[in-house]
């Protein structure tokens, strides 16, 4: 079979492995469909590894937003030769502290698709063949392979609107529009966000922000006050999601919430500085939220009964063999939102 392997920052492949062979009891065997291209992706293509700690320290095989076909099934399996699944990347060990106290997203073992964190790295899914366990596939019913494959990022922002808390009537911030953006804008509508304000340094996201129903966009790049006025009177909004991992989106986040409100960090790009002395006045909550489990099955069901729309977010996709190129094209702002490979 074919896979997509990273050797190191630039240095993108398409190699052959060895099938996989067939599924144990418990286990299917998927005919890949589509996998997309997420931030972590372009993070180990363009700089070899994810801020100063995870690294690449070998050849690793992308990816962990896949879909895929059921070609067969160990004993014990529910589902049916030709079901479109979606794959979940996360893989809990089951019995270390963290997955004991229920909090699997943290677990000590975990095996999540693609990641160096570990070594040896963790291979990802980015492939033609994969075993995975029954438990990690969703059945996707009518969804595209595309939809499917966007569960992934979709129970990121599931689980970063469940750490705020109730949402029903807020004002939300949402600052960074790219995928995980954009989604929490939807996730965050469906949790019953009245009013929604999403910012970003470029005009293609804030235009698909406000496609995917923000009440306002800003564009902080053109003007550095945008939110000034959501800062008066010690600050309007309830809830902020900070979804860029940039210093200054989480400064300006603090400065809009509003004495009590809830600061939700979901961006990834290395240390920022905090500013604690304007978080301790107001009082404000600042969580973290990282990666997900129970709320994968959750997005695909909620993707099934059409209650959220994934569709429009798909911007490109390439056929396998045009790998590079889609992830040449998923870092381009300026066009893309949601880059996938189709591997059938």
């Amino acid at each position: 079979m074919r896979a997509i392997v990273i050797h190191a920052a630039r240095d993108l492949r398409i190699e052959d492995r060895a099938d996989p062979g067939d599924p144990g009891p418990g286990q299917v065997r998927i005919a890949m469909a589509a996998g997309g291209v997420c931030g972590s992706d372009l993070h180990y293509f363009n700089h070899g590894g994810i801020g100063d700690t995870i690294r690449l320290r070998e050849p690793m095989i992308l990816g962990h937003e896949v879909s895929g076909h059921v070609e067969s099934m160990g004993e014990g399996v529910d589902l049916a030769v030709g079901d479109l699944v979606a794959v979940s990347p996360s893989r809990p060990c089951g019995a270390c502290a963290y997955c004991l106290r229920g909090q699997p997203n943290h677990c000590l073992k975990m095996r999540f698709y693609g990641s160096a964190m570990p070594f040896p790295h963790i291979q990802g899914a980015f492939r033609q063949t994969l075993i995975a366990e029954a438990a990690q596939c969703a059945p996707a019913g009518d969804l595209s392979p595309g939809e499917a494959a966007m569960a992934e990022p979709l129970a990121v922002c599931l689980h970063a609107v469940r750490q705020a808390g109730g949402l029903v009537g807020r004002s939300v911030l949402v600052t960074g529009c790219g995928p995980i953006g954009l989604l929490t804008i939807l996730a965050a509508r469906r949790a019953g966000a009245d009013r929604i304000v999403a910012t970003d340094l470029a005009a293609f996201p804030l235009e698909m922000a406000r496609a995917a129903g923000a009440d306002e966009v800003l564009n902080m790049a053109e003007d550095r006050d945008a939110l000034a006025p959501f800062a008066e009177g010690k600050g309007t909004m309830d809830v902020a999601f900070e979804c860029s991992g940039a210093g200054p989106a989480l400064a300006g986040a603090i400065a809009v919430l509003r004495p009590g409100g809830t600061l939700v960090q979901l961006g990834l790009g290395g240390d920022m500085n905090v500013p604690m002395q304007v978080l301790t006045a107001k009082e404000l909550s600042l969580r973290g939220s990282f990666r997900f489990h129970e709320e994968f099955h959750t997005g695909v069901s909620l993707m099934r009964k059409g209650l959220i729309d994934v569709a429009p977010l798909i911007t490109h996709t390439l056929p396998l063999d045009d790998a590079l190129a889609a992830f040449e094209v998923a870092g381009d702002r300026s066009q893309a939102m949601k880059a996938q490979i189709a591997f059938a």
